[in-house]
């Protein structure tokens, strides 16, 4: 996993509240288990009319935020089934980081596990920023000091866990931690072959 310490780009502001996962990666492209090409899905049945061509009005299909490297979304964002396709069609459009009034759990965790910063504030710190967004200011996200600069307006601070900070700051997802103890593991499964050879 690629480390995440400072990101700046486009933010696109996408203000709706309890986008599951299903919208955010609708289920006719979960046919495959590859981290790439999915970006194409992303927010699919909102960036597409229903004869699925491409709507000129939904914000991703716009210059310059069909280039946004920071999503901003309302309540509840990543709420529905645990799909991991969907922190990956993320990732794959460009999108490192998120920014909602809350999040939902699973997404939440997920996030982390690929190298996304989901990052909470208060509704009106939202609105705030959206605004600037709709105005394409360049925002800066720096995780070594938990801040958010908005092109030259302000600065926001956020709050985030010290060790999924350190995680996301190291590359570190759950197959390196695992990697890091292999000695340890090694030695573990030695020792229950000694003690118990039958199981070997």
């Amino acid at each position: 996993m690629e480390s995440f310490t400072r990101l700046t780009g486009i933010a696109a502001p996408v203000l709706l509240d309890n986008v599951d996962t299903d919208q955010i990666i609708p289920k006719q492209f979960l046919t495959t288990v590859e981290r790439t090409g999915l970006g194409k899905g992303l927010l699919y049945d909102f960036r597409t009319d229903e004869n699925e061509n491409e709507n000129p009005d939904f914000i991703l299909n716009q210059e310059p935020w069909n280039k946004a490297k920071v999503l901003i979304a309302g309540e509840n964002f990543g709420c529905g089934s645990s799909r991991e396709h969907a922190p990956w069609a993320l990732l794959d459009f460009g999108i490192k980081c998120v920014i909602a009034e809350s999040f939902a759990d699973i997404f939440y965790n997920n996030c982390f596990k690929n190298g996304i910063l989901p990052i909470t504030l208060p509704k009106g710190q939202i609105d705030t920023i959206s605004i600037c967004a709709e105005n394409k200011e360049v925002f800066t996200v720096d995780l070594n000091h938990k801040i958010i600069m908005v092109g030259d307006v302000f600065t926001l601070p956020f709050r985030i866990d010290k060790t999924r900070r350190e995680y996301l700051l190291d590359g570190v997802d759950d197959i390196s931690l695992t990697e890091k103890s292999e000695e340890d593991i090694k030695a573990y499964e030695n020792m229950q072959k000694e003690r118990y050879p039958w199981l070997s």
